[in-house]
């Protein structure tokens, strides 16, 4: 299975899989078609949700107003607009940065 990434009018979406509190941010594999991630926030007064938008920004190399947060605010489950970025190129940014994530 591999993290699903749909075209978007402005771009691109991601589905994310968060866990918050963790002792530091960053992606962990897949979840149900997700980029699981372990966030290091809590997820108190959208913390968690700025963490990942934080870390996908710096992890993607898109600028962070360029991410949004689309569904999922106050869940698990998140889905995150990227623009500037085709699916194909946001699909292959993730596999990368899973593939970084294995070594």
């Amino acid at each position: 299975m591999s993290v699903e990434v749909r075209a978007h009018r402005l771009g691109a979406t991601l589905r994310v899989h968060a866990r918050p509190g963790a002792g530091r941010t960053l992606a962990v594999g897949e979840h149900a078609g997700a980029l699981k991630l372990a966030v290091a926030a809590p997820p108190e007064k959208g913390q968690a949700n700025r963490e990942v938008l934080r870390y996908l920004a710096k992890a993607l190399g898109a600028p962070r107003m360029d991410l949004e947060l689309l569904a999922g605010e106050s869940a698990r489950d998140k889905v995150i607009l990227c623009r500037q970025l085709s699916a194909a190129q946001l699909g292959a940014r993730i596999t990368g940065l899973l593939a970084n994530k294995e070594k």
